[in-house]
C-alpha cells in the first residue's frame, strides 16, 4: 500500500487539473439545460444522452463540409430544440409519460445521430486543420472561452426566466393546475421548457465534440445522471455556502461550479489509477449522496429536536 501511494505524482494531478476544469465548465452548461427540466418544470428527461450526442455529431460535420466552427456550433442548438420539441409533443399532445417520452426520442436519436454521420460511429475533426473554438491541445484557451460562454449563458437564462414566459414556465413547473387556472398554456410550457433545455444539451456537446477532436455515437451515454451529478452538487454548496441568499442567478452559477467540481472529482479518480470503467458507479454514489445529504439534515435535526423536548420534560 505504502508503494502505491509512493508510486502517485502530485505533480501529475496538478498538471491534468486544468483539463478537468475545461470539461466540468461544458458539462456545467448542459448541467443548466438539465436543470430546466429538473427543477424548472418537475420532470425527467432522458432526452439529454441521445441530445447531447446529436449537437456533437451536427457541429462535426457541418465543419466537416466547410462550415466556420462558431456558426456549427450554433446550428447544433436547434437540432436540440427538434429533439425536446418531439418530447414535449409526445408528452402533451399524445399523453404519453414524460418519462418514456425521453426514452423513445432518445432510442430514436441513435439511429438519427448515426445517419448525420454517414452511418459512422464516430468522426474526427482536428484542431490542425479547422480554427476550432476550443480545444484539449489549448486547454487554458478552452477555460477562458467555456467560462465566457457560461457566464453569457448564464445571463440570459436570468433574464429570460424573469420574462412573463420565462415566470409562466417557472409557475407551470411549480403548480400545474394553478397555473391552468390562470390561463397559462402549461403544455405549451413544458414543450418550451423541454426544447430549450435539450437545445443548451445539443450547445455543449457541440462543444465537447469540439474540444476532444471528434463525435462518438456513445458520447452522450449516461450525460444524464453527470448532469444531475452537477445540478444536485451545485444546489448543496449553494445553500450551504449563500443560503437564504441565494437567488435564482446564483443558483445557475453554482450548477456550472457544481460541473465543474464533479469533473475535477473524476481527475482525482483517474489520478489515484481506479479502474475508469467504475467511474459510473462513483458517479451514482456521489449523486445518492448529495441527493441524500438534505435529508439527512433534516432527520437529524428532527432528533435532535425531539431529543432536547424529552430531555425538557424530563427534567420538568
Amino acid at each position: 500500500m505504502e508503494a502505491y501511494f509512493q508510486s502517485l505524482s502530485l505533480l501529475k494531478l496538478i498538471k491534468n487539473l486544468p483539463g478537468g476544469i475545461a470539461q466540468g465548465l461544458i458539462w456545467g452548461i448542459m448541467a443548466l439545460g438539465i436543470y430546466i427540466t429538473f427543477r424548472i418544470l418537475d420532470v425527467a428527461d432522458l432526452t439529454v444522452d441521445g441530445s447531447f450526442t446529436c449537437g456533437g455529431a451536427v457541429t462535426v460535420m457541418l465543419i466537416l463540409a466547410g462550415c466556420p466552427p462558431w456558426l456549427a456550433l450554433i446550428a447544433a442548438v436547434p437540432a436540440g430544440f427538434l429533439a425536446g420539441f418531439c418530447t414535449g409533443f409526445l408528452h402533451t399532445k399524445l399523453g404519453i409519460p414524460v418519462i418514456l417520452c425521453g426514452i423513445l426520442t432518445q432510442f430514436s436519436l441513435y439511429s438519427i445521430n448515426l445517419r448525420i454521420m454517414g452511418m459512422a460511429a464516430n468522426k474526427a475533426v482536428s484542431v490542425d486543420k479547422f480554427d476550432l473554438i476550443l480545444s484539449s491541445r489549448h486547454i487554458t484557451a478552452a477555460i477562458w472561452t467555456g467560462f465566457f460562454i457560461s457566464l453569457v449563458l448564464i445571463l440570459v437564462l436570468y433574464w429570460y426566466f424573469g420574462t412573463e414566459q420565462g415566470s409562466a414556465m417557472r409557475s407551470s413547473g411549480s403548480n400545474s393546475h394553478m397555473s391552468s387556472a390562470l390561463g397559462i398554456n402549461t403544455g405549451l410550457m413544458k414543450v418550451l421548457g423541454l426544447a430549450l433545455s435539450n437545445g443548451i444539451v445539443a450547445l455543449s456537446g457541440g462543444l465537447m465534440a469540439q474540444y476532444q477532436g471528434f463525435a462518438d455515437i456513445n458520447m452522450g451515454r449516461g450525460a444524464i445522471v453527470i448532469g444531475l451529478a452537477a445540478v444536485i452538487i451545485g444546489e448543496v454548496l449553494g445553500r450551504r455556502i449563500m443560503g437564504k441568499r441565494l437567488n435564482f442567478l446564483g443558483i445557475f452559477a453554482f450548477t456550472v461550479l457544481g460541473g465543474i467540481i464533479y469533473y475535477l472529482v473524476v481527475t482525482a479518480v483517474l489520478w489515484l489509477r481506479l479502474n475508469s470503467n467504475d467511474l459510473k458507479l462513483f458517479t451514482a454514489v456521489i449523486v445518492a449522496l448529495f441527493l441524500a445529504i438534505p435529508n439527512l439534515r433534516e432527520q437529524s435535526k428532527s432528533s435532535f429536536r425531539k431529543l432536547k423536548k424529552r430531555g425538557a420534560e424530563q427534567n420538568a
